[in-house]
């Protein structure tokens, strides 16, 4: 269903007849006041299930969906999200949020996803190759997959493009121990430098990462440097953030706190950067410019993004959803370079040599 404006009722699904207790539901009022629509999973089961931390983590996912795109709405109030729930056949589902050609942001999806069932082949064999020891059971691998996703991809060419991901897998093989790892990070992608937006950025989710150790962010920027690489552009996809995967130490609940304080500092290190700029004039030519860097943009995500990848992979995945990071609009001319010494060229030097921006 469409929701115009977001509004501050964020979603009016029907309540369910569940709640008998009177305490049940002003359990059940509360959640409906924090989420965009019903929970994948039920708030029966989520509430049986609520000191799990699959419990835990789809919640935490539901609120971090709702956060942003309620901030979103406050941005550009005459903007419609679009609120799309869908079932997977083999297991689970999703909601995908989607703003498209709001007078802020020409396309803004914030997607949940909870996956469960058996991996395929070509899943499996993508986990092997990253050195998960995975022995199925009679060839099959039951997993369950859970995440937030979001790519935000303003009009004005002076306010970059946001992604965001947080995510929690779980694989029981074949003498039934289960793996679970925790992966996610958040990115910027300017069409122009500006670096006081960039010191924000980076300064927020450094103070982020060192509340739980102080090692985190200079491993987790120099990972996401590595990782949102273009290598057949020689070149990066933005200025970079946090990105980390596999994470599974020191405990469960010690990488669940920090992934949580993580998806919780998206808002505060994007939302000011957007007030920022969404006013600001901009000519034609760097329109012209903006649209040639989503170009790159999509040949990132459709070449080497690893999550674009395994979704593509897991039958019964929803494609709409997969790639709704993919910009509104974009543009690939034949040989464009831009000018030396300028405003294009300097984006292109930092996309080239990435910068320390908070030291």
């Amino acid at each position: 269903a469409a929701m115009g404006g977001l509004g501050l009722g964020v979603w009016g699904w029907q309540r369910a007849a569940m709640a008998t207790s009177e305490e049940g539901d002003e359990e059940e009022e509360e959640l409906q006041q924090r989420f965009m629509a019903p929970p994948v999973s039920g708030l029966r089961e989520l509430r049986r299930r609520r000191r799990e931390l699959r419990s835990r983590m789809e919640l935490l996912i539901m609120e971090t969906q709702a956060e942003v795109c309620r901030a979103l709405a406050e941005l550009d109030p005459g903007a419609t999200f679009s609120v799309d729930t869908w079932e997977r056949k083999e297991g689970g589902g999703g909601i995908s949020c989607v703003l498209q050609d709001g007078e802020v942001f020409e396309k803004a999806g914030v997607n949940v996803s909870v996956l469960s069932g058996l991996l395929s082949e070509e899943a499996a064999r993508q986990m092997r190759s990253r050195g998960k020891p995975l022995k199925a059971k009679d060839g099959k691998l039951p997993f369950c997959a859970m995440g937030v996703s979001s790519v935000i991809h303003p009009k004005n060419p002076h306010v970059p493009t946001v992604h965001f991901n947080f995510r929690y897998f779980e694989i029981e093989d074949a003498n039934g121990t289960k793996q679970w790892w925790f992966g996610g990070g958040t990115d910027l992608t300017p069409t122009y430098l500006n670096e006081e937006d960039a010191v924000h950025f980076h300064k927020t989710l450094k103070e982020t990462c060192d509340k739980h150790d102080v090692k985190l962010y200079p491993k987790y920027k120099k990972w996401c440097d590595d990782y949102f690489y273009i290598k057949h552009r020689g070149e990066r996809r933005g200025i970079g953030g946090i990105f980390f995967d596999d994470l599974d130490s020191p405990s469960k609940e010690e990488v669940f706190q920090f992934v949580k304080s993580c998806a919780k500092a998206v808002v505060p290190c994007y939302i000011p950067i957007v007030k920022r700029h969404c006013q600001d004039s901009f000519t034609p030519e760097e329109k012209l410019w903006q649209q040639l860097r989503r170009g790159r943009y999509v040949e990132f995500n459709l070449v080497y993004d690893r999550g674009t990848k395994f979704g593509l992979l897991t039958p019964g995945s929803r494609i709409e959803s997969i790639l709704m990071s993919l910009p509104l609009t974009a543009r690939w001319e034949y040989m464009h370079t831009p000018p030396e010494r300028s405003k294009e060229a300097e984006i292109l030097e930092v996309l080239r040599n990435p910068k320390d921006w908070v030291h």
